[in-house]
């Protein structure tokens, strides 16, 4: 298989982990030698419960033996999608109570973007220097990392781009702006957190210019932060959010959420504003429901703070600078590249999925499933331990 993998799939990356799965269940990945290995990545924070969760899997199974894909989406009346954005709509604020599903979270970022241009008449973007929000033409206009970039332009004209926590350039936001779009934490710059009110301040100068405040939570967002959404830990509410990755418990989906006032925009002058064939897809959808169900729930929300806790405790070391983040989106800050690569290869051969951050390459990822018990934890930070140690003497 290994060979094939390399002869036929197309790579994204130099040297790929070329791990050969066999099964995965719970925090475990399982090759087809038989090796286990602790996932702390949750195939990048979008397995949230963990592998092959029951009521997921169930969900799965129920829903197919009824239908899979019928229709382009948003023509039929299908019980998962309705039941998906009800659930949405209620865990958000109040006037974000329309929910447009779509098939990833580059995807939600595209459909954000184009009701943004349409809301405002407006076709200026602001955007982060070091974001990260996907990587088809529209979302790639709006990351702010050049060496991703430069190959691909020209990409779609209209972007700037300010700096994550400088007051000073929330000034640039101006009345040609559409939206400002930010990551609630910014993800591939090495989970940087708003500080001294940042998101709220950046909220108040949309507010004055008529621009819409589009916060990415595709990664901070259903529960991973110790909030439903990651910006209630800023005391911030966006106008628009996007959502994905642990939004399907593993399955492909992502969501832009906006008032119902807003959305209607999308579907006349012109019809069919935004569309797509499979978005919302009802096997994809009735996983999402299953997962936000269990995680509403359960206490997992709650406990990743307090497992964020356990990591810091147990994850101390001189070369570990810091732990960046929140919750269970969490980084550690090596003092070198060499040795973070050095320590997650050395900590896949003991039997433990770890993983890089885009641009901050001294980051070791950390973003393991929500339902990972404290002895997992504990385990697996001392397997990081114990390959900093050698990788250091």
């Amino acid at each position: 298989m290994k060979k094939d993998f390399f002869k036929y799939q197309a790579q994204t990356s130099p040297h790929p982990l070329a791990i050969e799965i066999s099964s995965a269940k719970d925090s475990y990945i399982y090759d087809t030698s038989g090796k286990e290995y602790l996932d702390f990545v949750a195939g990048v924070s979008a397995n949230s419960l963990g592998h092959n969760h029951n009521k997921v899997t169930e969900a799965i199974k129920n829903q197919l033996d009824s239908y899979a894909h019928v229709m382009v989406y948003g023509e039929f009346i299908q019980q998962p999608q309705v039941e998906l954005c009800k659930l949405l709509a209620e865990n958000s604020p109040t006037k974000l109570n329309s929910v447009y599903i779509t098939n990833s979270g580059t995807e939600a970022t595209e459909g954000a973007l184009k009701l943004a241009k349409r809301v405002t008449n407006r076709f200026e973007i602001i955007a982060a220097k070091s974001s990260y929000h996907g990587n088809t033409m529209g979302s790639m206009s709006v990351s702010g990392v050049e060496k991703q970039n430069s190959a691909f332009r020209p990409l779609i004209p209209g972007s700037k781009f300010i700096e994550y926590n400088n007051e000073n350039d929330i000034n640039k936001i101006t009345h040609k702006t559409a939206a400002v779009i930010l990551e609630t934490i910014q993800g591939g710059a090495g989970f940087i957190e708003p500080k001294n009110d940042y998101l709220l301040k950046v909220k108040k100068r949309c507010k004055e210019v008529g621009a819409l405040l589009i916060l990415d939570e595709i990664q901070t967002g259903i529960g991973r932060t110790g909030t439903f959404w990651g910006f209630e830990n800023y005391n911030v509410i966006p106008d628009i959010i996007i959502t994905g990755k642990g939004l399907g418990g593993g399955m492909p989906i992502g969501a832009f959420i906006a008032s119902s006032e807003n959305m209607s925009l999308l579907k006349d002058n012109p019809k069919l504003g935004h569309i797509s064939t499979f978005a919302g897809h009802p096997v994809i959808a009735a996983a999402a429901v299953a997962t936000v169900k269990e995680i509403m729930k359960s206490n997992y929300i709650k406990e990743s703070l307090r497992k964020e806790a356990l990591i810091r405790k147990h994850l101390k070391h001189p070369t570990i600078k810091e732990i960046r983040g929140k919750g269970l989106m969490l980084a550690a800050i090596l003092e070198s590249s060499e040795l973070t690569a050095k320590v997650v290869l050395d900590c896949l051969d003991k039997g433990l999925i770890l993983f890089f951050l885009l641009f901050e390459d001294k980051a070791v990822r950390i973003t393991p499933p929500l339902t990972i018990s404290d002895e997992e934890i504990k385990k697996g930070c001392q397997i990081l331990l114990s390959a900093i140690k050698r990788a250091t003497k």
